[in-house]
């Protein structure tokens, strides 16, 4: 049960403050991101030495490190030289026989396929692209994964045991906030897996997560950390998936090896053994969501949605998973963010919208509960209506929220 009386405090008290975020709620002056967004999700991990990362960092002009790079790329990068530098990399990948000659982790959504097409059609490589499966898919989710197959897209599709995943999701729900960490970590782990198995020695990802506001200096390494992908030991009892031990997920819940194999990381010393190299096409090529989605639509028969995705106003992100609304729904009830204002503060850097625009539509649809498919995750993860608010009320941080008339309310909304 929550304590309301914190919730109904005045802002000018000295409120409960959450995850180890600022006291102080600061928005960019440039975007509408705020200084409350984790530069590592800190439950997205299993990790023991990534957890309570810094927050997107802000220069003293008031403008967020996102936004700084949004400017870089435009002036500063040689995209031209980006762009002989891939080349270069793919020449060295490239296999003479037309076998697969690079891994390339596609949901069917526009970045993934972009990223495959371009390297297909534009550059003669050989890619073979691989799945993992979405907890529930949308109609039009498996629209557009078969759209890209039939573009002529060989595909490998993993799909964790049901119950056990399902399992698994809902402890990840109750215990951490976090309905997506499951999927997160199977879909991270399966390029590295996959490229492993066919030994193919080169990986390709979209952009890389610092566009969105982690270090700056990330940018400008074409290659993805290891690290990210070599830290799901499930033979580490101390590890805590869903916000239980390995230990307990065993011993308590039955849960066998075997089950959790999907998961696992390939090891540090098994991943530089491999010579698997795993490179951000952000880095070669300017990354823009929008521009992306008409490149998609253009080659890949990529359909929108005939609805708005629900939190944001666009009809082209988040659309393959009826579980995705819920995780960007969790995000907004812990930092305080959603969807509208991650698509919102991408394309005000592009350009392609005002932050006054951008304003307004993170106060209309930041908040807005996912219901269309609330019936469906309930079911999922075999909760009730009353379970799943009580644990929603659970994760709000009194420094972001206030309690008043019945209804929730975030303290300092962008402005």
């Amino acid at each position: 049960m929550v304590d309301l009386a914190k919730y109904m405090l005045p802002d000018d008290v000295d409120l409960e403050i959450k995850f180890g975020l600022p006291r102080e709620v600061v928005y960019c002056k440039h975007c509408v991101i705020s200084n409350q967004r984790p530069t590592t999700t800190i439950e997205t991990t299993v990790s023991k030495d990534q957890q309570n990362k810094p927050t997107i960092a802000f220069d003293e002009e008031g403008v967020c490190d996102a936004c700084r790079w949004a400017e870089k790329k435009a002036t500063e990068v040689d995209w031209d030289q980006r762009g002989k530098e891939l080349e270069i990399l793919l020449d060295r990948f490239r296999s003479r026989d037309g076998s697969f000659d690079v891994v390339v982790p596609s949901s069917g959504g526009k970045d993934s396929g972009y990223v495959a097409h371009l390297l297909k059609h534009e550059y003669g490589m050989n890619p073979l692209t691989v799945t993992w499966a979405p907890h529930m898919y949308t109609e039009i989710g498996r629209v557009n994964f078969d759209n890209t197959i039939n573009a002529g897209f060989p595909n490998i599709l993993i799909t964790p045991s049901g119950n056990v995943h399902a399992f698994l999701t809902r402890l990840s729900f109750l215990n951490i906030g976090h309905p997506f960490q499951p999927f997160n970590l199977g879909q991270k782990n399966i390029g590295p897996q996959v490229a492993r198995q066919y030994g193919i020695k080169l990986i390709f990802y979209g952009e890389n997560v610092a566009e969105y506001g982690n270090n700056l200096k990330d940018n400008l390494i074409p290659k993805m950390n290891r690290r990210l992908f070599t830290n799901v030991d499930i033979d580490d009892d101390n590890l805590k998936f869903g916000g239980v031990s390995i230990k307990e997920l065993k011993q308590r819940y039955g849960i066998r090896r075997s089950d959790l194999f999907s998961y696992a990381s390939i090891s540090e010393n098994e991943m530089a053994k491999t010579g698997i190299e795993m490179h951000y096409m952000s880095y070669y090529k300017r990354w823009i969501q929008q521009e992306n989605y008409y490149y998609a639509a253009d080659n890949l028969n990529f359909e929108v949605n005939t609805q708005r995705t629900q939190g944001t106003y666009s009809k082209y992100q988040g659309l393959d998973d009826k579980m995705e609304p819920f995780h960007f729904y969790m995000y907004m009830v812990k930092f305080g963010l959603g969807r509208a204002s991650w698509d919102a503060a991408a394309e005000i850097r592009t350009g392609h919208i005002t932050r006054d625009e951008g304003v307004r539509l993170v106060r209309r649809y930041d908040t807005e509960f996912p219901n269309r498919f609330f019936d469906d995750f309930l079911d999922y993860i075999d909760i009730t209506e009353e379970q799943f608010w009580s644990t929603v009320n659970r994760f709000r941080s009194p420094h972001l929220w206030r309690y008043q008339g019945g209804e929730w309310h975030l303290r300092h909304p962008v402005h």
